[in-house]
């Protein structure tokens, strides 16, 4: 039972990572760095709630926050590849304009600094029994999504086209392929998808608070990375974060080792796992290169 129940946790924590991690491989491998992913994370999940709290209904709550995850995806692609910024200063900038956003809505909205009222949400709140969350399609979805993120890259016309921008766009550009046009889509593409993992953390936990995705848009990057930007061995790297992630719950709650050397367990494997594979993995060639 007790192996039953780390495996559910897993799985439940690992779903955001899981979105997160699709957005990411898309739009790098397409040759977009993806510094942005903590930030479509937290619009999709303020989106979210704002949706649900309004129309009471969870599903438009989902719409909502993948339309903010597509508004923060177009001004990433226009930045980065419209006006040939660099994109690591695009990222970091989008991610601090999603803190000030959220908590400046957050305020206007609910009249709170740190959190939202409860909103509807699919099946228990995070508080429920071990399996209920499987109630929730975006758990399905969650699942699915690296399996499905592999095919479109390797296996169909549009993914053939972002690695081919990603690798070398000017090849890419000679045999007629639009590649700002293809970048354009992989990057809106990420940021839909990395908000519906904010929309996950929103809705399961049935309400924003201030901050709430924590970083782990960044882990979702390490994810890629540590993945090789293969969406499979980063689907793999995610569960492997995830159950670090749960560990770390359940070694809080024994209250074995000091709680402040307990949290760092995530982020320090995150750490060893990048550093151990950064330098004999090979990314996209124009990564992080604009196209003339």
């Amino acid at each position: 039972m007790t192996v039953l129940l780390f495996l559910a946790q897993t799985l439940r924590i690992a779903i955001p990572y899981l979105f997160a991690a699709a957005g990411g491989a898309i739009a790098e491998r397409a040759g977009v760095v993806s510094l942005t992913l903590e930030g479509f994370m937290l619009g999709g999940a303020f989106g979210a709630v704002l949706g649900a709290h309004y129309t009471g209904s969870a599903w438009l709550g989902i719409a909502a926050g993948v339309a903010v995850g597509v508004l923060l995806g177009s001004i990433h692609a226009g930045a980065s590849i419209r006006f040939k910024a660099d994109q690591v200063v695009v990222g970091v900038a989008i991610n601090l304009f999603a803190v000030g956003i959220t908590r400046f809505f957050l305020q206007l909205a609910f009249q709170s600094s740190s959190n939202s009222p409860r909103v509807v949400g699919f099946g228990a709140s995070a508080g429920g029994s071990s399996a209920a969350f499987l109630a929730n399609p975006l758990v399905w979805l969650g699942l699915a999504v690296m399996p499905a993120m592999a095919f479109v890259i390797n296996k169909t016309r549009f993914g053939l086209r972002v690695r081919a921008v990603g690798e070398h766009p000017q090849a890419a550009a000679s045999v007629g392929v639009p590649v700002n046009r293809v970048r354009y889509a992989a990057v809106i593409a990420s940021g839909a998808l990395a908000a519906l993992g904010g929309v996950y953390l929103a809705l399961d936990q049935h309400q924003f608070t201030d901050s709430m995705t924590a970083g782990r848009g960044f882990i979702a990057l390490a994810a890629v990375i540590f993945g090789r930007w293969d969406p499979l061995r980063a689907g793999v790297a995610c569960l492997l974060f995830a159950a670090a992630e749960t560990l770390q719950i359940q070694l809080q709650a024994a209250q074995i080792i000091p709680s402040q050397f307990v949290a760092m367990i995530p982020y320090v494997l995150t750490i060893v796992a990048v550093a151990g594979v950064v330098g004999r993995s090979t990314p996209p060639a124009a990564l992080g290169k604009t196209s003339e």
